[in-house]
Parts: C-alpha cells; structure tokens; sequence
C-alpha cells in the first residue's frame, strides 16, 4: 500500500498518509488563498483512519465559504497549514498538497469556488 508523508517547512509536525487520496481539489475561495499567500489552496482528502500525525501542533477554527466550519493544523515552530478538518466531511481529513513537496503528486480532480478565483490564475484540470 503506498504510504506518503507530508510535513511543515521546519519538519517538526508531519503527517503519514496510507493509501491513495479520496479526492484531490483546488480551491479559489479567498479564505485559501489567505491561508496559503497564493492565489489558492490544494488539498488531497484522505480517510481518517488512514492518517497518522507527529509531532506538535496549534489550531484556528474558521467558518468556511460553504458555511461549515474547518479546523486548520499548523505547525507551532514555522507556522505552516499542513492539515485540517472540514466539519462537512467528518471521516476526513485533508492535507496541503504542497507539503508532500512530491512533483509525482496526483492532480486535482476538480475546482471550487471558481468565481473567486484570481483572473490571472489559470488552471486546467484533466477530464
């Protein structure tokens, strides 16, 4: 079975991840792109009986654009979002694709939030 590790900037909060992604998608809404300083967010939703963390952590809980709440993991040292909780999808848990720093990384199967998205950032997604 394919096991992947993703990690904060300073390697400290790490989360092991069993399996392939249930879903992996793009984000425009703005709450993701202030969370990660770019023009979105990416995550690969995993089963949670599929992830495992180490390491500490501190967390914000935010309202999302769908009204539902997320609850954000971040790393206590370097301040990196590495995983979090979306109350939509409670046998959840997403991962920011970015820290698997792995460029052989599944591609996101869709986009949400599109009428947010910044009119310079173009993304095109495989059928």
């Amino acid at each position: 079975m394919t096991s992947r590790e993703a990690s904060c900037s300073c390697g400290q909060l790490r989360v092991t991840c069993r399996g392939e992604p249930a879903l992996v998608a793009l984000c425009h809404c703005s709450a993701c792109q202030k969370r990660t300083g770019s023009a979105f967010g990416v995550a690969a939703f995993f089963a949670r009986e599929t992830v495992l963390v180490s390491g500490s952590y501190a967390d914000y809980d935010r309202p999302a654009d769908s009204g539902y709440r997320v609850l954000h993991h971040f790393c206590q040292s370097c301040g990196s979002t590495v995983f979090w909780e979306p109350s939509r999808k409670p046998e959840m848990v997403a991962v920011a694709v970015g820290a698997f720093a792995d460029p052989q990384f599944p591609a996101p199967q869709k986009a949400v939030f599109a009428e947010r998205r910044q009119p310079w950032a173009t993304v095109t997604l495989d059928p």
